[in-house]
């Protein structure tokens, strides 16, 4: 069990499977694509190997504990720990959506952040020293994004745990439910859970920094994706540019950080997304 080994959640399509892609290309290692539907995850697996690549399937629905324990088992039987981890699966409603507000937060928070909470809570342990997490996020997870001073001030509590984070997600599903989310947390569910995402990275770092793993928040880019209903200007293989750096590239200085799509470091809490803290060439 000497070989290395990555992991791309949700990678049957768009981004995540650009993201394959990059790294079957240039990892040195096993290169896992992930899915929820074993078919497209296998045709997706398949479609890169006409491309003379080698990913390696399983299945990982993210929203199921069992799926979850089931994968875990298996890369622990077959591998020492795991290299790099990619936290790519999602959902977005569309802005035609007809759900009310609270059906949106709770599903949309449920699958982006609750279960990224639980995919991580299982697979962590079997992260090795060294290690790097990408999650990806989005412009839409910036800090400025939440209108309250007060909420905003408690996301940047530098003793803010993963549970404490936890309830301040369960307040924007609880608000939505009673139509007071507006004036302090915004209308996008979709904004609030990628918030709670690159939230929970910065605590993660913190509690994992003594071994030595590096994990990132990344805004891959408005990408020509079904998530946006291809309306992104940017390609899959473009979106996959800044996880790809950060997965493989990135100085072992850069952790705990937002990282946007140009892989430039980005503030996340100042008022403008746009300070610019350290500047990458492409």
């Amino acid at each position: 069990m000497t070989a290395k080994v990555a992991i791309v959640t949700g990678a049957n399509k768009g981004i995540g499977f650009a993201i394959v892609r990059g790294l079957c290309k240039r990892f040195d290692g096993d290169v896992y694509l992930t899915s929820r539907d074993v078919e497209r995850g296998n045709n997706a697996v398949e479609e890169l190997k006409k491309e003379g690549l080698n990913p390696k399937y399983h299945q990982l629905d993210i929203t199921d504990k069992h799926s979850l324990e089931v994968f875990r088992d298996y890369i622990k039987k077959n591998y020492d720990g795991i290299d790099v981890l990619v936290n790519n699966a999602a959902i977005a409603f569309k802005n035609s959506a007809t759900e009310p507000v609270s059906v949106q937060a709770e599903q949309t928070l449920f699958v982006n952040y609750f279960c990224l909470v639980s995919a991580c809570e299982v697979l962590f342990p079997l992260l090795k020293t060294g290690a790097r997490v990408v999650n990806v996020s989005s412009s839409a997870g910036h800090l400025s994004k939440i209108p309250s001073a007060e909420l905003r001030r408690k996301f940047i509590d530098p003793g803010l745990t993963v549970p404490q984070l936890s309830e301040l997600m369960q307040g924007f599903i609880n608000a939505s439910k009673q139509g007071t989310h507006a004036a302090e947390w915004g209308n996008s569910s979709y904004a609030v859970s990628k918030v709670g995402v690159t939230a929970m990275t910065m605590v993660h770092q913190r509690t994992l920094a003594d071994k030595d793993i590096k994990i990132n928040a990344v805004h891959p880019g408005f990408v020509d994706t079904d998530m946006t209903s291809h309306k992104g200007m940017l390609t899959i293989e473009q979106g996959a540019e800044a996880p790809l750096y950060l997965a493989l590239d990135a100085p072992d200085s850069i952790k705990g950080q937002f990282v946007w799509f140009t892989k430039e470091i980005v503030s996340w809490d100042e008022e403008s997304r746009w300070r610019i803290l350290s500047r990458f060439s492409l």
